[in-house]
Order: structure tokens, then sequence, then C-alpha cells
């Protein structure tokens, strides 16, 4: 029906062009919520909002949004369609909130973005004068980016520009933090995390700690393994006298110059401290983090080798040596050692491990430049030292075809786009080597001598639930599978044509790629890196994560919050409201505890696909790792969540599966262990009874060592920890801690 009026205020005071168009949408909306009539009632109530809209105004008046709402509401009350009104007035409190949360956040949405995309770019990526307001929009944050790594291409400027610019619009694909923030500022730093050396004498050591303030004073990561340093007790030197301290020792320096230098003026530096498991301060090691605060800027890992698996698998013997000499300090059981390490991480979610074999199976310089040992701050990116990597994520989610007329979820996969945006992310990453500036000269000519990039995937959660594949499945296991050989064969064509257009890396001839007669641009190019605070800019799962909760309340500017319900499952919902009832009611119980699985009257099929971090039993989380891991050249950060009843048995086991199923490393997370709680929900149960003391013995042999004493480990009660940044829970996913509110995090985003 066309309607009398031209044109409407909206709530900025703009005049516009009426839309009838938008009455059909908002009473739809409204809806959708509660089944009440169909699509012919809503084009009848729809011509008589029209109507009303021409007789209730003066005929040179132009009413306003609000006053079109008002109407709205008045017919559905008058047609008697009562619990249709209620959804739409709830639906205009609810935008009326969100609005004035709009308003505080000062963000101009110019790509149509949500409430919670808008607030994450606000507060990480969007540029701020000196005063701290917002000074660029979504849009000219994404030009920005575009226009400082097409400028390194000597032809096609403006081609690459707008197809990089476009990839990040659609949140088809984003660049990692530093890239985000820095590429067309004067800090220019574009890498996320860096690999530093640590040698043994007091010279290095503290050369290393100085390059480890300037790389954090740009906003990186830092990654180090102590193994070189020789023993706590062991002789310094006939000249210098005295006793070393040990690795643990050197580890408080560095965590202490972290402390007093803020990650490119945004969080505090996050740093891997790697001691191999041969190391005779291992049992130092894997408990140094037991006390609150010590050694608090460090995820640790345990260098595993394959020789020390076997001897956990065949319960044998294995020798920790001197690194000074190589000498042997003890011979104790494996699986000793590995009990230590699983109790430790039982009970703080540290150590990880990781696999030195796995990393160093495909590396491309181990003649020439020898073992990589060493990893980034989360693990998904092994280097040899002054290496670093520059990050980027394609979402899964935007690649599965849009449901057809019938309504049901999309059964296939974009494949022609996907191969398209693969190429694109590659030669954007490529290009951000050259684009960038480097904190050390040592960094500058290692970078661009490698030319390693880390392009990994986000939305994968969200794809399988729009594909209705559960993640705890064969079927799953084997899309990612599929999906990431995929990226990766299509990964290394783009480098291909890269190297044909730009050059080879220049260490190619160095590499394992001239045995092999083939020219690429990069040694290296797939990682799964912690996607958390970019996955809040593109609106979906983290890297390969299942979700942590479908729903839950979200504290974003005031008390009241605002509810987040996942919208795939919301999809779901509205669809089954036609022939199985309301299910409104299961959003409320949800929201207390995260997961649907104790929803009664939901259909079985959409329980087994929506399922939420721990409702997925261990083994399916380490399933789904090396799925991915078989198909990424560096390696895969990653959580494998655990309930709090998992046992000290279950880590060791899961231990055992990830080296044999070829993982590069593994991350185990007992839920309640730490002094974070992920996404803590009201309903959350009590940490299982904690023994009073773990009792570490170690009986060194060596005189020259000091005597190793037991040391109890007292627990202490485990509470929430509030992000730094804006007060929220903190959670931990993907090896890092985030905040889900704000999208801090505690490693680089």
């Amino acid at each position: 029906m066309k309607s009398p009026l031209q044109h409407i205020i909206k709530r900025n005071g703009q005049e516009v062009d009426f839309e009838p168009q938008k009455i059909i949408v908002a009473i739809t909306k409204a809806v959708d919520e509660t089944n009440e009539f169909g699509l012919e009632e809503i084009n009848r109530l729809t011509d008589i909002v029209i109507n009303l809209t021409g007789s209730s105004f003066k005929p040179k008046e132009i009413p306003t949004v609000e006053q079109i709402s008002d109407i709205i509401e008045q017919v559905l009350m008058a047609a008697g369609h009562y619990k249709t009104a209620k959804a739409y007035i709830l639906y205009r409190e609810q935008h009326r909130k969100e609005r004035a949360v709009r308003a505080v956040i000062g963000v101009e949405d110019d790509l149509g973005l949500s409430l919670n995309q808008l607030k994450v770019l606000e507060r990480r990526y969007l540029l701020h004068d000196e005063d701290g307001k917002v000074i660029e929009t979504p849009r000219q944050l994404f030009s920005r980016v575009a226009h400082t790594l097409a400028s390194v291409e000597t032809k096609d400027k403006k081609k690459w520009q707008q197809q990089f610019f476009e990839v990040m619009a659609n949140m088809e694909f984003l660049p990692a933090g530093r890239t985000l923030n820095n590429a067309g500022t004067k800090q220019n730093q574009l890498a996320n995390c860096f690999v530093l050396p640590i040698e043994d004498s007091m010279e290095a050591i503290f050369d290393a700690v100085k390059w480890t303030a300037l790389v954090h004073q740009t906003g990186g990561g830092t990654g180090f393994n102590f193994s070189k340093l020789r023993p706590n007790g062991d002789t310094v030197s006939k000249s210098a006298g005295g006793l070393a301290t040990g690795p643990v020792s050197f580890m408080k320096v560095f965590d202490t110059a972290t402390r007093q230098v803020m990650q490119g003026g945004k969080k505090r530096g996050a740093n891997m401290g790697i001691l191999n498991v041969d190391h005779p301060d291992i049992m130092e090691f894997i408990t140094c983090k037991t006390e609150d605060g010590d050694i608090a800027n460090f995820n640790i890992s345990v260098g595993i080798t394959d020789e020390f698996m076997k001897a956990v698998k065949n319960d044998t013997s294995f020798t920790l040596k001197n690194p000074r000499n190589g000498q042997p300090v003890q011979t104790l059981r494996a699986s000793t050692l590995v009990d230590q390490i699983a109790t430790l991480a039982w009970r703080t979610g540290d150590p990880g491990m990781i696999f030195l074999n796995a990393i160093n199976q495909n590396n491309p310089l181990i003649d020439s430049y020898g073992l990589i040992n060493t990893t980034n701050p989360c693990g998904e990116q092994p280097l040899h030292p002054f290496d670093a990597c520059n990050l980027g994520s394609i979402n899964l989610a935007k690649f599965v075809l849009p449901r057809g007329d019938s309504g049901k979820v999309g059964s296939s996969i974009d494949w022609s786009r996907l191969r398209e945006v693969v190429h694109i992310a590659v030669r954007l990453l490529d290009n951000v080597i050259d684009a960038g500036t480097y904190p050390l000269p040592q960094i500058d000519e290692t970078v661009k001598a490698n030319r390693r990039i880390g392009l990994g995937v986000m939305g994968w959660a969200d794809m399988l639930f729009e594909l209705e594949v559960a993640y705890n499945s064969n079927a799953g296991v084997n899309l990612a599978k599929k999906v990431m050989k995929f990226i990766q064969d299509e990964s290394w064509v783009a480098s291909e044509k890269l190297a044909k257009e730009k050059g080879v890396f220049p260490r190619w001839k160095e590499s394992s790629f001239k045995k092999q007669g083939r020219k690429v641009r990069n040694l290296a190019i797939t990682t799964i890196a912690p996607t958390g605070t970019i996955s809040m800019v593109a609106d979906c799962s983290s890297g390969i994560e299942p979700v942590f909760a479908l729903a839950y309340v979200k504290n974003v500017v005031d008390d009241g919050g605002l509810s987040y319900v996942n919208k795939y499952f919301s999809q779901t919902l509205h669809q089954l409201k036609g022939t199985n009832g309301e299910y409104n009611h299961a959003i409320n119980q949800i929201s207390q505890t995260g997961s649907c699985q104790h929803i009664g009257d939901l259909p079985e099929n959409m329980k087994q696909v929506f399922v939420s971090a721990h409702d997925i039993d261990w083994n399916w989380h380490i399933k789904m790792q090396a799925a991915f891991q078989a198909h990424v050249d560096n390696a895969v950060s990653k959580t494998i969540n655990m309930p709090n009843t998992a046992s000290i048995e279950d880590i060791k086991a899961a231990y055992l599966m990830a080296w044999e199923l070829g993982c590069k490393g593994v991350t185990v997370y007992r839920d309640g262990s730490k002094d974070f709680q992920v996404l803590q929900t009201s309903n959350h149960s009590s940490a299982a009874k904690k023994p009073s003391k773990i009792l570490i013995q170690s009986t060194m042999k060596q005189k020259s060592l000091k005597q190793r004493t037991a040391e109890s480990l007292q627990t202490h009660d485990h509470k929430t920890t509030v992000c730094p940044e804006c007060g929220a829970n903190a959670t931990l996913e993907e090896g890092c801690v985030l905040c889900h509110s704000c999208g801090w995090s505690a490693c680089s985003a």
C-alpha cells in the first residue's frame, strides 16, 4: 500500500524518506518471538499502520521514528495480539538500552556493526586523540590498514587495497591485533609475537631482558627457552666463583621487567617460558607458578621429547642432564616426572607441553639453522631466534551457503569464495612483513629472510552450527580435516604464485624447499592462533574452540547488562516454535548454565549440535586439535577443557593422546582450577576438594648442585579474577586469558 507520508525524522534528527517496508520488518521481528500470526496478518496490520500515519499528522508535519513505533504498538494491542505487542515493547526497550550504550561508546557505526563489535573496536583498535576521544570509524580503520598494506605493492595498488578492505569490512578475514592497531601509525610495528634467544652468560641474559622490554614496548609478546642456562647450584666459573641460581630465578627477572612495560600502552606483556624436560631444574620449573603473583606474566610449558614420551608409555627411566656439559645429573622414572607435571596442571592449569620432535618434523631450515625449541606466548608459532609471527584468521562462518526458501540451515560450503579469500589473505600477510617496522635489527633481518606468516581460522564452532554438525563427532573431525586441508593447499598455491611474481624467501636456498625444487614465497603459512579479540570484532566463535556458553548476560556499561544469545541457537529455536511450541523459557535456563543439554523438551538432534565447551569430553577436544594440526604448517593454540571432576590420570591420558595424534603442544584446563573462572555461570559448582599439599621431591645426586628438599605447595581458595580494564570476568580459551566484555587479552591479540 502506498503511504501518504513522504518523509520521517530519525532519532538523530536527520530527515529521510519514509520506507513502509520497515514497518513489515518491525512487526515480523516481534512475531518471530511469539509465532502468534502469519504473513497475511502482518500485511493487514502494516496497511492499518500506514493508514493511521496518514491521518494522525498534519499535512506538513513530519513524524519521528518513535511516533511511528507508538502507532505500531497501538495497532498490535487493538488487534488483540497482546503477546506480540509485549514482544514489540521489549524489543523497543532492548534497542533503547543499546542506543544508550552506543552513545556512551561514541563510535560512528558506518559498517552496520553490533553494539559488542563497536565496543571492542573502540577499546582495542580505533585510533584515539590525546584526550582519549575516538577519531576514526570502523570503515576508516579498515581503510587505514588496507592502504598501509597495499602500499608495498609495486603495481595495482588500488586493486589490492580494495580487496584487502573488502575482506576485512565483510569480516571474512581479519589480521591480528598489532596490524589493526599500528598499521599506518607512527608505531607501525605489525607483528604479534617474537622469539628471543637465551644463552648461558650474564651478558647474554641481560641483553635478552633489554630486547624483551623493547619488544613489549611496541606491543609484541615474547617466547623463550631457558634450557641452555646451567642449573641451580651449578658452578659459575673459577674466576667468578659462586654458584648459579638457575633458570627459574632468571625467569623472575624477565617477569619483573615485563611488569614495568605496557604492551604498546594497551596491555601488559605476555611471555612463554619453556624448559626442556631433561633439564635438572625441571621440578622447580613446573612448580614456579604455584604462588599467587609469581611469574604472572608467563605461560609456561615443558619441552617434551619423543624419548621422554616413549619412556612414559613404557614406564622406563629417563635421564636429566646438565646443559653446560651434557653430563647426567639424575636418572628417574619418566612416569614419576609426568605425574608431577599432570598434578600441577590439574591444580593450576600450568604447565603445558610443547612436543619438540613434532615441531621439528617439518622444519624447512633444520639443516641450516638447527632445531626450533621455542614458541610464542600461546604456543601456536614455533620460531627460530629473532623470528616473528604476523597473524590473521579467516572467519569460517562467512563461507556457509545461505538458507534456501525452506528455511533449512545451509548445507554446503562456499569453496569458491573461500579460495579467493585464502589467496587475498596470504598476500595481505606477506605484505605485513614489508610494511611493518621492527624493534630490533636482528628481528628485521630474520623476519624478512624467512617470510613466515600465520594464516588461521576462527568461527569454526559457528560453521558447525550452520551445517548442523556436532563438534564432538567423527563428522565434525572429518570436516575439520577437509576444511583445513583445503585452506593449507590453497595457501601454498598462493605462495607459489607470489614467488613467481615477487621472488622466493631469501633463505630458500638453505631450506628443504630447494631440495624439493619447490619455489615458494614463505617459509611457513598456516597457524591456528588465538583469535579472542578479533573474533569478537567479527562476531564469531574463537579459533577452533567450541562456544563457551550459548547464552549469558554481559555487563557492557551498567550493572543491568545486556543479554546475549548465540545467534545460530536463537535462529533454530525460532524455527521450532511453529510446530513444537514456545521455547522462550529455554533462554533463561541456558543463561544460568551456558548449556542446553538440561532443557528436557528440546529435540535431541538440536542438543547434539549445540554443544558448549564443557558438554564435550576432553578426548574430542584433542581429536579436533589433531585434525586441524594435520594440515597446519606451524602449530595450534587450543585449550583442552576438562570438568572440575577430572582426575590427574585424565590429564596424563590427554598428554599421551595429544602426543600420539601428532599435536605440537597441549594445554589442559580443569574447570575451577585457576585463579580466574571461565565465564562463570550462576550455577557453577564449587571446586572439588583439593589436597592440602602436594609433595614434590627431587633427589639430585650431583654434588655440585644444591640438595633439593621436599617442597609443599599450599592450596588457596580460588576466586574469579576480573578483567583489569573493565571489571568483567576473564575467560581461558585458546591457551590465553580473554575478557569477553571489552576484548582485553593477556596475550597478544
